[in-house]
């Protein structure tokens, strides 16, 4: 199923994050927020115990905790999240996450721009 992002980039809207949050018992929920040109908002909600293995991202990514505790392990360094934490990912870092109790985050994916094609404005 392809779902219809929650946000259209042409259009405001504001939402709840707390009442668009969702869990399921011994699962992962996730909803697309925004799905724009150049970032995507995902909001996860993880039960405890639950846990994504170590990948890679060719994207810029930040995580906000909203709720409860997680471990992220970047490059193999444990650090323990909690809410209110931001957390900044560079491209292809390995990374993995834990929820240590039941947690949500707000990840948002922001694609590199490709400098190389962009031109001096000419004087």
């Amino acid at each position: 199923m392809n779902e219809k992002p929650l946000v259209q980039s042409d259009s405001a809207k504001i939402v709840s994050l707390a009442k668009e949050t969702q869990f399921a018992p011994n699962g992962i929920v996730s909803r697309t927020l925004l799905n724009a040109a150049n970032a995507r908002t995902t909001l996860f909600g993880f039960a405890e115990g639950q846990e994504l293995t170590e990948h890679t991202s060719t994207q810029h990514a930040l995580a906000q905790i909203l709720s409860g505790e997680c471990e992220f392990s970047l490059a193999g360094q444990p650090h323990l999240l909690k809410a209110g934490d931001l957390l900044y990912m560079p491209p292809n870092l390995p990374h993995a996450v834990r929820a240590t109790k039941q947690f949500s985050m707000l990840l948002t994916l922001l694609k590199t721009v490709n400098t190389a094609s962009l031109s001096a404005p000419e004087i």
